[in-house]
């Protein structure tokens, strides 16, 4: 598959060959689905927390009597029916995060590019040079390269002076 090579101003420079085995591979949706649902899981904080009605400040002396008073039976003012009671069953914190074989990972990568491949919607940079850091000149120079549509930029290396302190 040949790839064309712009500059920063969404002119042809060059012509690319994208090797086969990673841009032509087979789709395999449901993978590409499993590596998306671990993405987001990964995401996940799971610092929610709330109170169950050991946790909730009070409630250690018995409302009143269990018999003779006409009232329903109470052992807590911090149940869950009373008003500033815990709750039952509620979020803990916990750890969403799942887990992927590496090939797996690789083998739904290799399946999203292939479609964006497919798509047509690879562009290949020749270089990325801005005069200045500023948000400005790069949101021109993407809508130059793709229009309104989102994109993912992939670089080579690291550059230092692109570095904001």
């Amino acid at each position: 598959m040949n790839v064309d090579i712009l500059n920063m101003k969404g002119k042809k420079v060059d012509v690319v060959e994208l090797p086969a085995e990673i841009f032509e591979a087979p789709v395999n949706v449901d993978l590409m689905h499993q590596a998306f649902v671990r993405q987001m899981a990964n995401a996940r904080l799971g610092t929610h927390s709330t109170k169950t009605r050991s946790e909730v400040r009070g409630g250690g002396k018995k409302p009143w009597r269990q018999k003779g008073t006409g009232r329903a039976r109470q052992g807590s003012i911090r149940s869950a029916q009373w008003v500033g009671g815990g709750k039952i069953h509620t979020p803990k914190p916990r750890d969403y995060s799942k887990k992927m074989p590496r090939k797996m990972r690789q083998a739904a990568l290799r399946s999203a590019l292939s479609t964006k491949a497919a798509e047509e919607s690879i562009v290949i940079l020749d270089q990325l040079s801005l005069p200045e850091i500023k948000t400005r000149l790069m949101a021109e120079a993407v809508k130059k390269l793709v229009g309104d549509e989102s994109a993912l930029i992939v670089i080579p290396e690291k550059n230092a002076a692109y570095d904001v302190v």
